[in-house]
């Protein structure tokens, strides 16, 4: 399609651009709860509107290029929005050639990716930072690390940028983050919970334990009732995201603002829709603290 430079016919594009009502989602992070509480956000945001979400789960380059090829020619959605899923500059021209607008929400490292398409960037460098202040303020100079490492291959050379931050900002301090207090596993409760016993099963186990999401400290607070130990007390937990569960279980958390993230790439979406000459912008997301009864 790129090398022959196809442009569908002008009535069978008009047709599918009237009839369509749909905004495509794109995203590898289908199962997450980070994912589903973005959704919220987007689907609050079309409420009433003329526009449902077709949802499109993405597990391979080679899904994703094939979404990203055909859907700008077939037009069967009116917009895109990409969540944790960078659009390269190839697929930037095409969406940009077929005037399909399109709106990425996605970490800071992945955000160079392209300059041509509106980004809504969350930073997770400064919420690794948060969570390595907050609990040094609560006085805690051992502590643990749980995160994923199933990250999808075509991501690139993702880094887990809320680590890295997490260990600086204790190594500022003089407090060091041994490997042996680092665990990474695939994504999920249960893992988070497994790896949280070799955690707490260490000669000296961690006073605190920063889990790179929501969900994952989830699974960390599970393995301390196994434990016998109480929280805060014996062992603080501090969680990433703010889903929406959070709240309802008392998890201290840095909160990185889902549903308005998810609110506002339907608001910027739908100015593209308006106005597809509008000139491509990076938006950053504010984090927060958000202190319960866990840490």
């Amino acid at each position: 399609i790129d090398k022959l430079g196809f442009v569908p016919k002008f009535d069978a594009l008009a047709r599918a651009r009237k009839d369509a009502g749909r905004i495509g989602i794109l995203t590898p992070s289908f199962t997450s709860d980070s994912f589903v509480d973005r959704l919220r956000g987007i689907i609050a945001a079309l409420s009433g509107m003329s526009y449902e979400p077709v949802i499109y789960d993405i597990a391979s380059d080679a899904q994703r290029d094939g979404y990203l090829t055909s859907l700008p020619v077939t037009r069967h959605v009116d917009g895109l929005i990409a969540i944790d899923l960078p659009i390269d500059e190839t697929a930037a021209a095409r969406l940009l050639k077929h005037k399909l607008p399109a709106v990425q929400i996605l970490p800071s490292c992945l955000s160079k990716t392209c300059q041509d398409i509106i980004s809504i960037v969350h930073d997770d460098i400064v919420g690794g930072q948060i969570a390595a202040e907050y609990l040094l303020s609560r006085g805690h100079h051992r502590l643990g690390y749980i995160g994923d490492t199933n990250l999808p291959e075509f991501l690139g050379t993702f880094k887990d940028q809320k680590l890295d931050s997490f260990r600086q900002t204790l190594a500022l301090s003089g407090v060091a983050l041994p490997d042996d207090y680092v665990e990474l596993g695939p994504f999920g409760m249960e893992t988070a919970r497994q790896l949280a016993h070799r955690l707490l099963d260490l000669p000296t186990p961690p006073t605190a334990i920063f889990a790179g999401s929501d969900t994952q400290a989830i699974g960390v607070l599970s393995a301390a009732r196994e434990k016998d130990l109480r929280v805060p007390d014996d062992l603080a937990v501090m969680g990433f995201d703010d889903i929406e569960v959070a709240e309802y279980i008392g998890l201290t958390t840095v909160c990185q603002q889902l549903k308005e993230s998810g609110r506002l790439a339907v608001d910027l979406l739908l100015k593209l829709l308006s106005d597809n000459d509008s000139a491509a912008q990076s938006v950053s997301l504010t984090f927060t603290l958000r202190q319960r009864a866990t840490a």
